[in-house]
């Protein structure tokens, strides 16, 4: 092994490859310049690791500068070389896969991105999940993640939440499909997962709540769980709450807030229950999901399995700070410490500051579209940065609005998120809902959008879709 160490020595490049064969008494070992090069952060670790995570660092800068590079899935199949070699790559190679992979992701990050609830790219976040990766540890006793296990407690102090995997998507008529899906696995059923009709803007209908639970109690079932939704994914409606925790109150029933979009009413004293997702609003990096609860042991009572190998009561510190046996996972990923940096960074005066700009460019949105109503239809005044309108080429401009022509509209929506994808400018996103057919449904969530940004993305939807014709 020393004949290897100075071998390296007279190699001026870090990353050539090289390849080395030496044996120990019968065993015959083969090895290349990558694999020898690249050791676990240590002090005698070689040159090279600094080397090849500084150049990643280079990679990952410059990603975060740049939307869009569209193929389609058989032509970026064609592209790039995906195989697993049976013998190592080069670090050269390493790198160059690196920038390939970013090349033609989707730069989510980018001010033009109006896609998804979670879009831009904090920073100081960023910092934090680079750190987190470096750390590398479970999430499930304190003894390996004693820092990160204290995070949780300071930054939900009074409350008793650990982060989770997961995040809602579209929605059921009156919540988030996941309801229906947690029926499923956890044995209910979809059949007893009830949905409640909703009002024309999304909001749950609380005397429809109401008779659906006495329906189902005089036929001898125990209603027993309400979702209420704060944001809900499509609209960004916020249910009544006050009037569904009375109806609860009344049957004895649990509620929950789904606030994982619309989470300022995160500290609601209603509630049994909330979710809150920091990815999405606050533009924490994915994932970093919450859920609060507001009595004290319920997650341990639920689910504790005292594995003896890990939650022993014999430890030296008090066990109360292990966090595996509350959760059905057991093994946690970190997902405290970069909301918790950029706490640090921002104050929570900055994330009010935050959430302000981005219902000030909401607004803006909505009052640019109005101006434009021939170009643009606006469907209604949202309540959160959710905005919901039907782009009209020039087809459809001047026809009376009915029923006919928003199916049109549908057809529209379809086509131009096509163009979008192919010239690689905007994204906004669109679906249709049980009183639409498709509508764009646009998202800002992002710290880098200005005026400028919501400006030009109205402007980009006019040149690219001003041609459309659909039958």
């Amino acid at each position: 092994m020393k004949n290897i160490i100075l071998l390296y020595n007279f190699i001026n490049d870090p990353f050539c490859h090289i390849v080395i064969r030496f044996s120990t008494k019968n065993i015959s070992y083969k090895a290349r310049g990558c694999l020898l090069s690249i050791l676990p952060y240590r002090e005698d670790s070689n040159p090279q690791t600094r080397e090849f995570l500084a150049r990643v660092v280079d990679v990952l800068l410059d990603f975060i500068q740049q939307i869009l590079e569209f193929k389609m899935p058989e032509e970026m199949q064609k592209m790039l070389d995906l195989n697993l070699p049976e013998d190592p790559l080069p670090l050269k190679q390493l790198l160059e896969d690196c920038k390939t992979t970013l090349k033609h992701q989707v730069k989510t990050g980018h001010p033009h991105f109006f896609n998804q609830l979670s879009c831009g790219l904090d920073i100081i976040s960023l910092a934090g999940e680079w750190l987190t990766a470096a750390a590398n540890t479970n999430m499930f006793t304190y003894e390996i993640a004693p820092v990160f296990i204290l995070m949780e407690n300071v930054v939900w102090i009074c409350l008793q939440p650990v982060c989770v995997p997961g995040g809602p998507s579209p929605q059921v008529p009156a919540c988030h499909y996941s309801v229906k899906s947690c029926a499923s696995v956890g044995g209910l059923g979809t059949d007893y997962c009830i949905a409640v009709p909703s009002d024309e803007r999304g909001r749950m209908i609380t005397s429809e709540l109401e008779r659906l639970v006495r329906y189902h109690r005089d036929r001898g079932n125990v209603p027993f769980f309400v979702n209420a939704t704060s944001g809900t994914t499509v609209l960004g409606a916020f249910d009544p709450l006050m009037e569904i925790a009375d109806i609860c109150q009344k049957y004895d029933m649990w509620m929950h807030v789904d606030a994982a979009w619309g989470g300022g009413l995160l500290f609601s004293k209603k509630a049994d229950s909330v979710t809150w997702n920091p990815h999405k609003l606050m533009g924490t990096l994915l994932q970093c999901s919450t859920v609060h609860f507001k009595y004290e042991g319920i997650l341990l009572s639920c689910n504790a399995m005292s594995a003896e190998y890990l939650f022993m009561t014999d430890k030296i510190y008090d066990p109360r700070f292990d966090t595996g046996d509350k959760v059905i996972q057991c093994g946690r990923h970190n997902d405290i410490f970069k909301l918790w940096l950029q706490w640090r960074g921002k104050g929570t005066s900055g994330f009010e500051r935050l959430m302000d700009r981005l219902m000030e460019l909401s607004e803006y949105m909505v009052r640019r579209i109005k101006e434009q109503s021939d170009k643009f239809h606006l469907i209604l005044e949202p309540e959160m940065v959710n905005v919901s309108f039907w782009y009209l080429p020039k087809q459809l401009r001047g026809l009376p609005h009915d029923s006919n022509k928003e199916i049109k509209l549908g057809k529209v929506c379809a086509k131009l998120k096509g163009r979008m994808m192919q010239a690689g400018t905007i994204m906004v996103g669109y679906q249709p809902d049980d009183r639409r057919p498709n509508f764009f449904r646009n998202i800002i969530s992002s710290a880098a959008v200005t005026e400028k940004d919501v400006d030009f993305l109205l402007s980009e939807m006019d040149r690219l879709g001003h041609d459309i014709v659909v039958d």
